[in-house]
């Protein structure tokens, strides 16, 4: 390893973060020939599989499609237990990626990337850990993962608590036993839906503390037997040509018509299908359901009758409904018997629209109404600094020193998702401007990889040393983002898709809403015309 003075960089790659992106990339660009180095802050692979524990962590892309494609052979022998796998699955098929392609030895585990600062002259980068150690490369690849930064609202007197505190986006890997204790769950988005239905099974008491009620629908989860892995992995290719042409990259393709140009009684039978096939994919029914607001309506009407039902009391029903964002404006979650937790006598639950937590004492939280709700174990499912907190974690330096959090002050700023200006051979994989946390991220992954890996392949092939994304472009794309987004109803809700959870963060639609097909011809296009808004270099 050099020192940072002589010609040669120590490597051509480095790829931080060794989640589902940071596999594929350390992968695909080893077999390019390039020596590639790669840096995760966890112990071990996973990305936000290693770090997210709690109990119920699930995903809510069926299990069969949050898979790698790029393998035939994987996909082959890797059989799956349920339709929608849980977190230690998910993990262990991760590790399973990890030691059949050998790419542990690629990667230091436990070290966090501090810095990155680009070498104008020599068009190099000299990443920094917090191990001390420093490594040059001609191109840096973040595969940081949207959902890596966590996040815990600050909260008055949090230090005080006399009881133990958890994370769900760090949770302890020897696991949590709430077994005759008193807990709060505070936040109803993803982790708090999905963990709140175990908890109450342990707990003597569980209250759950919802600011902002969620749209969830049950995940109709169950097990895979012998005949159905077979058949599924017999149409895996038409699977996920699907796949790759749909928005969201799964298989489910809308209903063809618009909702008001069916009959009441056709319209039903597609939203009870779409409940049928569980979770995010409700929102996807009719093709006019996040564009036209009485579209919306109806979706959002049946779901109420459908949760209405399984709710005993009107009152706590009444909590459980959202009323301020459109259905689907936020990521849909997909729970396993949610709703009914709040038919138990032991599950209390506490809207804080109308009663706000005032503080956290040490025997529990104060309600503004002056109620203390005494706990031994408080839950924080608050979320994460979505698409851009792992990114502002390290301080990037490109051209004359700029850094990128002054680059992206007033919101990401990206061409295609994947370069910034002032930034070259950096490049962003399934974050900010991308379809990333709007589509099956496994998918947004490989089609990420695979255009890198051609763009490499490009520059070596005509002799450049480099590739930048150019001003124009970074503006256009950003613009096209937005427009993109304002042709929705997604504007409406407060969601970390515009980081509405983040105090002080800009109010910017960070991903790209076109869907997975269309980004996917964009980028090809983009690639076919000799990477039109990128100046190669050198």
């Amino acid at each position: 390893m050099n020192d940072g003075t002589t010609s040669a960089p120590d490597v051509d790659v480095v790829v931080v973060g060794a989640g589902v992106t940071g596999l594929y990339a350390v992968h695909r660009l080893r077999g390019l020939g390039l020596r590639v180095r790669g840096f995760e802050r966890g112990d071990d692979v996973g990305g936000v599989w290693f770090w997210n524990r709690y109990p119920g962590a699930r995903c809510d892309v069926e299990s069969v499609d949050y898979s790698y494609s790029f393998d035939e052979e994987l996909q082959q022998e890797w059989d799956w237990s349920e339709k929608y796998a849980a977190q230690p699955e998910i993990l262990r098929y991760l590790g399973h990626v990890a030691d059949r392609f050998g790419l542990r030895g690629a990667y230091s585990f436990g070290t966090s990337v501090r810095s990155a600062e680009l070498d104008e002259e020599r068009l190099l980068w000299t990443v920094r850990t917090d191990r001390g150690e420093t490594v040059t490369a001609r191109f840096c690849v973040f595969a940081l993962g949207c959902l890596s930064a966590t996040h815990a609202p600050a909260i008055p007197g949090m230090a005080d608590f006399a009881g133990t505190t958890h994370h769900t986006g760090a949770w302890p890997h020897e696991g949590v036993d709430f077994t005759g204790l008193r807990v709060g769950v505070l936040g109803t988005g993803s982790s708090g839906i999905q963990a709140v239905p175990l908890i109450a099974g342990q707990a003597a008491h569980l209250t759950v503390f919802q600011r902002s009620a969620n749209y969830s629908v049950p995940a109709g989860n169950r097990p895979l037997d012998d005949a159905e892995r077979a058949r599924q992995k017999a149409g895996y290719a038409e699977r996920r040509r699907l796949s790759r042409l749909s928005g969201g990259g799964s298989p489910h393709a809308a209903h063809p018509a618009r909702t008001f140009e069916v009959p009441e009684e056709e319209r039903r039978a597609a939203f009870e299908e779409r409940w049928r096939l569980g979770g995010v994919l409700y929102s996807k029914t009719f093709p006019d359901q996040l564009t036209d607001r009485a579209a919306n309506a109806a979706a959002r009407a049946f779901w109420e009758e459908k949760v209405r039902a399984m709710v005993d009391d009107p009152a706590v029903a009444d909590l459980l409904v959202p009323v301020d964002h459109p259905i689907g404006t936020k990521r849909i979650v997909t729970d396993s018997g949610y709703y009914a937790t709040f038919n138990r006598p032991d599950v209390r639950l506490v809207g804080l629209r109308e009663n706000p937590v005032e503080r956290i004492e040490a025997r529990g939280v104060r309600l503004a109404d002056g109620t203390l709700v005494e706990l031994d174990a408080l839950v924080l499912a608050t979320g994460f600094d979505a698409m851009t907190g792992a990114v502002d974690r390290i301080e990037v330096r490109g051209r004359g020193g700029r850094p990128l959090k002054e680059a992206w002050a007033a919101g990401p700023r990206t061409y295609l998702g994947l370069g910034t200006d002032g930034f070259p051979n950096l490049f962003h994989l399934a974050g900010a401007g991308s379809p990333s946390v709007m589509a099956n991220v496994v998918l947004c992954a490989e089609q990420h990889v695979d255009w890198l890996a051609g763009c490499l392949r490009h520059l070596e092939a005509h002799g450049h040393r480099a590739m930048e994304a150019r001003e124009e472009a970074v503006d256009g794309w950003v613009a096209e983002c937005r427009d993109r987004a304002a042709a929705t109803l997604f504007m409406e809700a407060d969601s970390w898709y515009l980081g509405a959870n983040i105090p002080g963060k800009p109010r910017v639609f960070m991903p790209f809403v076109g869907g997975l097909g269309v980004y996917g011809e964009i980028i090809a296009e983009v690639a076919e015309a000799g990477y039109e808004g990128f100046d190669l270099i050198g």
